[in-house]
């Protein structure tokens, strides 16, 4: 769809399922249920979402999905589908990798980095997008390749590393304009360094929440994520961000939303909810 002088689309890298409990921390199965139906596994379905950004003069790609880097064991515990893959959206768009110029990632957690890199037959991995810039965070990059305890499950290696070692890795550190019309904005909670992308064209506004608000089902601020870092933070700067996307008519991006994509936030009182777009 078109924004402004840009063009936008969700370009999709599959579907996979995670657990519903952690997928809605401390809210009652009962509730989330009606709207996220679970599996006899207690697994939600969930979308993997990117954004495509073409401004005429860049492609722009914010994050990447899970990628190819997946035995079958793995394929199974997540329940990953790919469809066509990421690759094979952009396809459907007259683009190849190498029209890909900036990819820009949210965070380097394995459902969002994963398909940064691909693996060559040798068993190695390279950058999917030969001739891109990788833009992350300095403190997401040092978590990502020092993780804790907790964290370590969520960051593979083979995911970003291979960015930094072809000399495509791009640190940026806090909010920064990335070229006229996008930018990033710190919103951290699911991780420290957790960022949001927004974009801006003729008036209008687009914003990739990521992990802020992954689903429809989680603009309300107190439905956090057992896998959020800092489930505070995340309340707080999700109270900040819907402020500013209902003030502005804002279009927002469900990275993981597994049927809206696009929508728009209404709010009536004390309740906020998505309109699909």
């Amino acid at each position: 769809m078109k924004l402004g002088e840009f063009e936008i689309h969700v370009v999709s890298d599959g579907l996979f399922k995670l657990d519903g409990g952690s997928m809605f921390g401390v809210v009652p199965k009962i509730i989330w249920q009606k709207t996220n139906p679970s599996d006899d596994m207690n697994r939600i379905e969930l979308g993997l979402n990117c954004l495509l950004i073409r401004t005429g003069e860049k492609n722009i790609l914010v994050d990447t999905g899970m990628g190819d880097k997946w035995d079958d064991k793995m394929r199974s515990i997540y329940d990953f589908r790919p469809g066509d893959g990421l690759l094979g959206e952009l396809a459907k768009l007259d683009l190849e990798p190498e029209d890909i110029d900036i990819v820009i990632q949210s965070h380097l957690h394995l459902d969002h980095a994963g398909g940064s890199t691909r693996t060559l037959e040798d068993g190695s991995c390279v950058p999917t997008f030969p001739k891109a810039r990788y833009v992350v965070q300095k403190g997401e990059w040092d978590v990502a390749t020092n993780p804790d305890i907790r964290s370590k499950p969520s960051y593979m290696g083979q995911d970003f590393l291979p960015l930094q070692e072809s000399g495509q890795l791009e640190i940026i550190d806090g909010d920064t304009e990335i070229l006229p019309g996008v930018r990033t904005i710190m919103t951290p909670g699911h991780t420290m360094f957790h960022q949001s992308i927004i974009v801006e064209s003729g008036g209008e506004a687009a914003i990739f929440l990521a992990d802020l608000i992954p689903t429809t089902s989680h603009v309300r601020p107190n439905y956090t994520m057992g896998f959020d870092l800092y489930p505070m933070w995340v309340i707080e700067n999700r109270i900040k961000i819907i402020d500013q996307i209902v003030a502005g008519d804002w279009l927002c991006v469900f990275e993981h939303d597994p049927k809206t994509a696009l929508g728009r936030l209404k709010r009536e009182g004390k309740k906020v909810w998505a309109e699909p777009v």
